[in-house]
C-alpha cells in the first residue's frame, strides 16, 4: 500500500494538470528504508510529449546525487497519462528500474489542465513493477 500525505498527492495532481497536454513526471523521495514519500521533486519531461515521458539525464543524475547525499531513495516515481487510463504501458513497464518504488500514474484525460477541481477528480493509481510484473496497490491519502 502507498501511504501519501494530502499535500504531496495534491502537488503531483497539480503538476500533471499544469503540464497537460504533455505528460508530467517526477519523483517523491524519502528516507532510505522508510517507504515514506516525503520530498516532492517535479521533473521536466525532456521528451515534451503527450504520449511519452523521459527524465532529462543530467537532471536525473543530479537528483540521484542529491538523494544519495541526503540518504534518500525514490519512494514514488510518477508520471501522467494525458489520453489514457492510469495504467502502466508496455514502455512504462520496460523502463521501470526501481523495484522498491511505487510507480504512480495520474490520468488527466477527463479534465486536462482544468484547475479548481479537487485532486480526487483524477485517476490516481499506484503500482509495483518488479521484473516486468505489475501489481496494483491501494493508495491511502493521509492528512498533511
Amino acid at each position: 500500500m502507498l501511504r501519501i500525505d494530502r499535500a504531496t498527492y495534491d502537488a503531483i495532481v497539480a503538476h500533471a494538470r499544469a503540464d497537460h497536454p504533455d505528460e508530467a513526471c517526477g519523483v517523491v523521495a524519502g528516507p532510505e528504508g522508510s517507504d515514506r514519500p516525503e520530498r516532492h521533486i517535479p521533473m521536466l519531461n525532456a521528451a515534451r510529449s503527450p504520449t511519452f515521458y523521459e527524465f532529462d539525464s543530467g537532471d536525473l543524475l543530479k537528483l540521484y546525487r542529491e538523494m544519495d547525499d541526503r540518504d534518500e531513495v525514490p519512494v514514488v516515481i510518477y508520471h501522467s497519462h494525458t489520453a489514457t487510463e492510469a495504467r502502466p504501458s508496455r514502455t512504462d513497464i520496460s523502463y521501470a528500474s526501481e523495484p522498491e518504488a511505487h510507480y504512480v500514474l495520474v490520468s488527466t484525460r477527463e479534465h486536462g489542465a482544468q484547475t479548481g477541481l479537487a485532486g480526487d477528480d483524477v485517476e490516481f493509481r499506484s503500482f509495483r513493477i518488479v521484473d516486468g510484473e505489475v501489481t496494483e496497490e491501494d493508495v491511502e491519502v493521509v492528512g498533511s
